[in-house]
């Protein structure tokens, strides 16, 4: 062999072991690939670890007393379970308990029967499953239910039970003051003071570390959480949920008897600006409304004869008339138009009696011949006013209002000026005009209405709010004093004196009618009204604004028919219930039945509260957790034995206390009529089994 050869040979050898170790790398590629590829990616997925977002509970929201929960979360779970944990690793263990615990599944959630979940858990098994889902939506007291299962209470680890926390928003007073409280979600706007104040109500979320398994599901690597959440602060509103409460129904029963498009009441307090009750309901089907949309801060409309008092305060700071200067009523002709008194002419009044009436050919007569000249002057008292800049309230939303000036390229030298005097050719929100007649009640001192006035974390204060200043005075105490008699005048001898007129305290405010335009449509298109009513109370000492404005009412439209009885209810039981706008008696007891005030039997503390509330001593069984009420004997509470397997004494006690003190016996009770309780089927001391049925008599 030549050396040619020999270098041939050794190419070609060499060639083809590279040939050979390529098919063998291309052929461990394909089986590793697609034989074996399944085990390595769930080896790979085993191997990824990342910390994940454990989501902090949401401070509460609470009504003004600081107590009254308006929002707050509660914990639910994911059930999720671990089909090859180490104390069912084994196939004999798992397939002997797994029945068990399918049957309790069944029994608790009724949603499959047995054999359903035990196929289902079986299947789990068989595809190994690391974490299967069980059941979503599970409270906490059922959580503690299911750790007491079979297979489950073997323990955290052993028994394969995981349970994966989530927090749940809920309002416990349902749809109260529903959109204001408002929400925080990723997919929308937020709303109200859940999304205004959410980087406080949010927290800071914790850490967890988990690990991605087979499907990409992330499954937390261990029970406890590695880094804790830190809990978001609390809010506390200004809102008080009595007179939300009475706020709502008085609308909606108006909205309903009215047949009414949409409404809106919002109460505030006078000196502090705080809104105490706010509702807002829109029509969704025939006698249904909700609340869909805040009118009462982004419901930008004509605000009609309520904006009649910022004419006649302009009026009256300026001097160009007095409370008793005649002025003709009934119509008021002006280029293009005759303005027309809906009620009639009632001939020739003084400026006081023409607002009473609320004329608004008085009105635009008056501010026309006023100001014609230099119409300049009417809007700058407007804007001094700042009744064209927003509130700036602590919630989002709010409305920009519309208020023109002869700069503005829309304005009609004839028609504008006259129209804007009662309540036209502007744009504002109920709110925006209820601060306005607040600052008249609190002697001239325009504030922005606040809804939140405290922040807390852990029960200690973060920070608080004081209305915002707008303006300190809006006018001479002399235009005051003038405006609030007219106020009055309105209620004593005006359109609201039959609807808001009151024996126990004294009101001021305001009716309003006005066209409302339908779209682009404009006015004519078709006729829609809004009625509204804005005052406080009471009047001599104001305590209380109040404005309600309903929308497109369908029998009857003036303002003080239609919104004066929402107006009168809610200020009818607001006064009844704060004893402090009474006059004389802020310092005085009320004494009324001289005989101690009975109570039902039942838990000693709730029993206690109620006559500390009322001042009344007590005489109380040393260690009872259950007592009955004796009245004869000033007050005096003996002891409710309750004897561990025989059945109790709850003669006396309301329902709810009897069910508690006789379910915690183990019996089941059959109830009959309402009350208190006045007999019992079994004889207290007897000694009955567990669920035996027993028969409660109520009257």
């Amino acid at each position: 062999m030549n050396i040619r050869t020999d270098i041939l040979l050794r190419v070609y050898i060499a060639f083809g072991l590279i040939v050979l170790l390529a098919f063998a790398v291309l052929f461990k590629l394909f089986h590793v690939q697609y034989v074996e590829g399944s085990k390595w990616r769930a080896m790979a997925d085993s191997l990824s670890t990342r910390f994940a977002n454990v989501e902090a509970s949401r401070g509460n929201i609470y009504a003004v007393d600081g107590k009254s929960l308006l929002a707050t979360s509660v914990p639910e779970y994911e059930i999720r379970m671990d089909l090859m944990a180490g104390g069912i690793e084994k196939d004999e263990v798992f397939y002997e308990k797994i029945d068990s615990l399918a049957a309790k599944l069944s029994s608790f959630f009724g949603d499959k029967s047995a054999k359903q979940y035990s196929r289902m858990l079986r299947n789990a098994r068989e595809d190994k499953a690391r974490y299967f889902l069980l059941k979503r939506d599970v409270t906490h007291q059922e959580l503690k239910a299911i750790r007491k299962f079979p297979v489950f209470k073997m323990g955290r680890y052993k028994g394969g039970l995981i349970s994966v926390q989530k927090n749940k928003r809920i309002m416990p007073f349902q749809s109260l003051a529903a959109r204001t409280i408002g929400y925080k979600n990723e997919n929308v706007q937020p709303v109200g003071l859940e999304g205004a104040y959410s980087s406080y109500i949010d927290g800071e979320s914790g850490k967890r570390l988990v690990q991605r398994i087979a499907g990409g599901i992330w499954m937390p690597v261990n029970q406890d959480i590695e880094i804790a959440p830190k809990e978001g602060a609390d809010i506390i509103s200004t809102i008080d949920v009595n007179m939300q409460d009475v706020a709502q129904r008085a609308l909606k029963k108006q909205l309903i008897a009215s047949n009414a498009d949409h409404g809106t009441v919002v109460l505030m307090e006078v000196a502090t600006g705080q809104v105490r009750a706010i509702a807002n309901f829109s029509k969704v089907s025939e006698g249904v409304y909700k609340e869909k949309f805040n009118y009462a801060i982004a419901g930008n409309q004509d605000p009609g004869s309520t904006f009649k008092v910022a004419s006649y305060m302009a009026l009256l700071e300026d001097n160009k008339v007095d409370t008793n200067t005649l002025v003709g009523t009934g119509t008021y002709p002006i280029p293009g138009k005759i303005i027309t008194d809906s009620h009639g002419s009632i001939g020739t009044v003084t400026v006081k009696k023409a607002f009473e009436e609320s004329s608004n050919a008085a009105i635009a007569e008056l501010i026309n011949k006023a100001y014609k000249a230099n119409q300049s002057a009417f809007t700058d008292h407007l804007y001094r006013w700042s009744l064209h800049e927003k509130l700036g309230l602590q919630i989002p939303g709010e409305a920009q209002p519309v208020v023109k000036n002869p700069s503005n390229k829309s304005w009609n030298k004839n028609m504008t000026l006259p129209q804007m005097a009662y309540g036209y050719e502007m744009q504002l929100t109920p709110l925006k005009m209820l601060s306005f007649y607040n600052a008249i009640a609190n002697d001239g001192k325009y504030i922005a209405p606040i809804f939140v006035k405290e922040i807390k974390r852990l029960g200690n204060t973060v920070e608080q709010f004081t209305a915002r200043v707008i303006n300190e005075k809006i006018c001479s105490d002399e235009t005051l004093g003038k405006i609030q008699a007219m106020l009055e005048g309105v209620i004593t001898e005006g359109t609201g004196k039959s609807i808001i007129e009151s024996p126990f305290y004294r009101v001021a405010g305001k009716s309003g009618t006005a066209q409302v335009a339908d779209g682009n449509k404009g006015y004519k298109a078709k006729r829609q009204y809004q009625a509204s009513f804005c005052g406080y109370f009471p009047a001599d000492n104001p305590k209380y604004s109040l404005i309600v404005v309903i929308n497109d009412p369908k029998n009857g439209y003036y303002g003080a028919q239609v919104s004066g009885p929402v107006f009168r209810e809610v200020a009818d039981r607001v006064y009844a219930s704060d004893v402090s706008m009474y006059d004389g008696m802020k310092d005085e007891k009320l004494a009324g039945n001289i005989n101690m005030p009975s109570a039902k039997a039942g838990q000693k503390k709730a029993t206690q509260r109620v006559y500390k509330a009322f001042g009344i001593k007590t005489l109380f069984a040393a260690n009872a957790e259950y007592v009955t009420v004796d009245t004869n004997k000033g007050v005096v509470n003996p002891e409710i034995r309750i004897l561990e397997g025989s059945v109790p004494d709850v003669s006396g006690m309301g329902l709810k206390d009897a069910l508690y003190v006789l379910g915690n016996s183990g019996l089941r009770p059959i109830v009959r009529g309402s009350g208190k309780v006045i007999k019992q089927s079994i004889v207290a001391g007897t000694r009955v089994g567990k669920d035996y049925p027993i028969v409660l008599e109520l009257k």
